[in-house]
C-alpha cells in the first residue's frame, strides 16, 4: 500500500515540475505550432518553434492566460525591423498572430503598385522565381518569390500572387508605440494592414521574438499518431533552422 507520505512527496514534485515549466515558458522560451499558411516561404504549416520570451522584455502576455499583473511593459528593448514576432492580436488580446515587423512607431508604410513604401522610400526587392506555389488556406496558388531588403539592410523571402490583388493603399501611420506586421505570403495573410482584424500592435501585445524551427512536419501527409507515413510527413531539413 503506498503510504500517505509517497503520495505527498509525489505531489509535491509535479507541483515543482509546474512550478519551473511555468517560469521557463513564461521568461525564457515558449514552443509555438504554426497553423497556417501566411509567412510561407519562411514558416510552413506544421511548424513547431520556439520564441524567446525576454528578447522585448515582459508584459501581462508574458504569463499563460494573460493575468492582469503588469500594467505596462517592463524591461522594453526595441524590436528590430524584420523580426519575426508573436503577438496577441488588438482585437481580442488573446489569440497569437506571428508576422514579420515592418513599421515602427512613426514610420509612414504604404503600397503602390505592390510595392511597399517606408517614410516614402520603396523596398528593394529582387525576384527570385516566377514558378513557385505555395499554400493560400487549403489551395495552392501561383506565385513570385522575392527578396526583400529593408532600410535596415536586413532582407527575407516574400511571395506575391501573380496578378498582385493587394495593389495599393492609403498610407499607414504608425502611432506612438505600435508597430506596424505583415505576412511573408502578402496575399494571404491577415495582418496590420486589415485595421478592424489586426490593426497596429501596441507594445505591450509583443509576446516574443521567433527564433529557429525545432520540428517540422507535413500534415497534409498525415497525422503525427501515423507513424508509418513519418519518413514521408516529417520535415528533417527543417530541424533547427533559424528564422530570419
Amino acid at each position: 500500500m503506498i503510504s500517505k507520505k509517497v503520495i505527498i512527496d509525489n505531489i509535491k514534485t509535479l507541483f515543482y515540475a509546474l512550478v519551473i515549466a511555468v517560469i521557463i515558458r513564461s521568461l525564457f522560451l515558449q514552443p509555438f505550432y504554426i497553423p497556417s499558411s501566411s509567412m510561407e516561404p519562411t514558416l510552413l504549416v506544421g511548424d513547431r518553434l520556439f520564441v524567446t520570451k525576454y528578447s522585448y522584455g515582459y508584459s501581462k502576455h508574458s504569463f499563460p492566460f494573460s493575468p492582469p499583473i503588469l500594467n505596462k511593459r517592463v524591461l522594453f528593448s526595441e524590436p528590430k525591423r524584420g523580426d519575426v514576432v508573436v503577438f496577441k492580436t488588438p482585437v481580442d488580446n488573446r489569440t497569437d498572430y506571428i508576422k514579420r515587423l515592418i513599421g515602427l512607431p512613426g514610420d509612414e508604410i504604404q503600397f503602390i503598385d505592390s510595392n511597399i513604401y517606408i517614410n516614402n522610400a520603396e523596398i528593394l526587392k529582387s525576384l527570385l522565381s516566377k514558378t513557385d506555389r505555395i499554400f493560400c488556406g487549403d489551395k495552392t496558388i501561383d506565385v513570385f518569390t522575392f527578396e526583400e531588403k529593408l532600410p535596415n539592410n536586413k532582407s527575407h523571402l516574400t511571395v506575391y500572387l501573380k496578378n498582385f490583388p493587394y495593389s495599393n493603399s492609403d498610407p499607414f501611420i504608425v502611432p506612438d508605440d505600435h508597430y506596424f506586421f505583415l505576412g511573408d505570403n502578402r496575399d494571404c495573410s491577415k495582418d496590420s494592414r486589415y485595421l478592424s482584424s489586426v490593426g497596429y500592435v501596441h507594445k505591450d501585445n509583443l509576446v516574443g521574438k521567433a527564433q529557429f524551427i525545432f520540428f517540422s512536419s507535413d500534415k497534409s501527409i498525415g497525422s503525427f499518431f501515423a507513424f508509418w507515413k513519418w519518413p514521408k510527413s516529417i520535415r528533417v531539413k527543417r530541424f533547427f533552422k533559424k528564422i530570419r
